[in-house]
């Protein structure tokens, strides 16, 4: 049995002018053949697979052939869309026979003047192979879910939970591959378009609305005709022509029962769809003094600027209030900024620099803030990063740490993981519990600062990933669209309505 892998991934934001390109993925790592698995076993969804395969029992020889992997940004550039579709082109035909692709992409991914790159993707992989090989497609479950993509798919999968587990989806897509090949499963799919669009604050499935949607899929699967059930609330920054949340129901060779199932979830969805819009955050003062007054290291979250959500990172809006307020704890906070690096590793540690920080590529959103302060060191480069789920080795470019009154930035070259994981801080020489606030650049990934924080507060502030929908600039989301227009009848709205559509 010959299977093949693929996997790339980047999660868009449309409101992030920086494009995306092949340095980005650089920082993470672009891999082909052998060297897939010597530097992802363990790691994500190819590590999950790989435990699969090697678990089974069976005589597998595996093909991997690309992975690509950046953080969540601006669309791809022309350049980067065609550099992953000639390595799947070329892979796929060098590989010649296979019994089956696991394929692990994103589904939330747009470049210049493509919307939806994976459907792109998916559909190149079903042409060279031809209608009959099985085709499992793992998926983030904030994707953008397409006809492109469930037309040339022959099963998906999804992640299960908000934080993601990646090294879960590994499993459940390979489990599933396995079990066509072998079991000889014929896998029928059902899916809704649901049109809705929602901030990320009630994103994490432990807790609220999500939790009851997930839960309600997870209990779908108990019935052993469900190969997958799979939910989709597509982060709420990329503007395309196919946008809005959606459900995906795989069954073993009945599609009555897919479609009803589908019918459920989707209904259940749009029942709690304003739960999904309550605000927890508060003003960008009061949070930072709620962080400043509570006890231990708190996470202060920055939701307009999450890097983890494409956001450009270069918004210094809790910086500024922060000083202004004259905070009393110290601060940690991370920057992306190639032209303050820059000059700061140019002046060398204990140089005391006068610069601007903050609006290098959000200039709709954020202005730049003059300060003074002290390198403590230059660094950065290709680092080793503990406590990150994706991988190993992280690469900041020429980075700084940067010391402000009661503030320490961390202003790095390329995205990174934006100060997200606190190793990112120590494989810098930092120890992030000497502080008593982490500025972390996401709404919901809490998951790495959680077992040495006290507790989070979240920053309603604006930018790329800001949690008021309502003002983002839309061009190309299909209109009507919940909550931004009120209806009643969501399938009088949706691409996708399924058999409980009114005629």
């Amino acid at each position: 049995m010959r299977i093949a892998v693929i996997h790339i991934s980047q999660e868009t934001n449309d409101f992030n002018p920086v494009l995306t390109t092949l340095d980005d993925y650089a920082g993470f790592g672009i891999y082909e053949g052998a060297e897939i698995f010597e530097k992802l076993r363990g790691f994500g969804q190819v590590g999950g697979h790989l435990q699969v395969v090697e678990e089974s029992g069976l005589e597998i020889e595996q093909i991997p052939i690309i992975r690509g992997y950046a953080s969540a940004g601006g669309r791809l550039s022309a350049e980067t869309f065609q550099f992953f579709q000639d390595k799947i082109r070329a892979g796929l035909q060098v590989a010649g026979r296979i019994d089956g692709l696991a394929l692990q992409l994103h589904g939330a991914c747009s470049a210049e003047g493509v919307d939806d790159v994976e459907g792109e993707q998916i559909a190149l992989c079903r042409e060279i192979l031809g209608p009959d090989v099985p085709i499992v497609l793992g998926l983030d479950h904030h994707a953008n879910v397409t006809q492109k993509i469930i037309d040339n798919a022959t099963a998906i999968v999804g992640h299960r939970t908000q934080p993601h587990d990646v090294y879960d989806t590994g499993v459940i897509g390979t489990k599933l591959l396995l079990r066509i090949l072998t079991e000889g499963l014929k896998p029928t799919t059902a899916w809704r378009k649901i049109p809705l669009v929602s901030h990320q604050e009630q994103f994490l499935t432990s807790q609220g609305p999500m939790k009851v949607w997930f839960d309600a899929a997870r209990a779908a699967e108990s019935d052993p005709r469900v190969l997958q059930a799979s939910n989709y609330p597509m982060q709420p920054w990329l503007d395309v022509a196919e946008g809005g949340w959606a459900t995906i129901v795989v069954t073993d060779n009945d599609q009555a029962l897919a479609e009803q199932i589908a019918d459920e979830l989707a209904d259940l969805c749009w029942s709690l769809r304003d739960d999904f819009q309550l605000r927890e955050s508060v003003s960008v003062d009061d949070a930072v003094r709620q962080a400043d007054a509570a006890p231990g290291l708190v996470m202060l979250s920055d939701t307009g600027d999450t890097v983890f959500g494409g956001a450009a990172g270069d918004s210094n809006l809790l910086l500024e209030a922060m000083l202004r307020l004259g905070i009393k704890k110290r601060a940690l906070v991370p920057l992306i900024s190639p032209k303050a690096a820059a000059k700061l590793v140019a002046a060398g540690e204990g140089a005391t620099v006068t610069l601007e920080l903050g609006g290098d590529a959000a200039t709709e959103f954020f202005t730049p803030l003059t300060v003074t302060g002290t390198v403590r060191t230059v660094g950065g480069g290709l680092l080793k990063i503990e406590g990150y789920n994706h991988q190993s080795e992280v690469d900041l470019g020429p980075s700084v740490i940067f010391d402000v009154g009661p503030v320490t930035l961390m202003i790095t070259t390329l995205r990174g993981v934006a100060g997200n994981v606190p190793g990112v801080y120590r494989a810098m020489g930092v120890e992030p519990t000497d502080y008593g606030i982490a500025v972390l650049k996401t709404a919901s990934n809490f998951q790495y600062f959680a077992p040495i924080s006290t507790g989070v507060v979240r920053a309603d502030t604006r930018g790329p990933g800001q949690s008021d929908v309502f003002t983002l600039p839309w061009k190309r989301i299909p209109r009507p669209i919940y909550p931004i227009e009120t209806f009643d009848d969501w399938r009088a709205h949706s691409s996708q309505p399924g058999g409980l559509a009114k005629v």
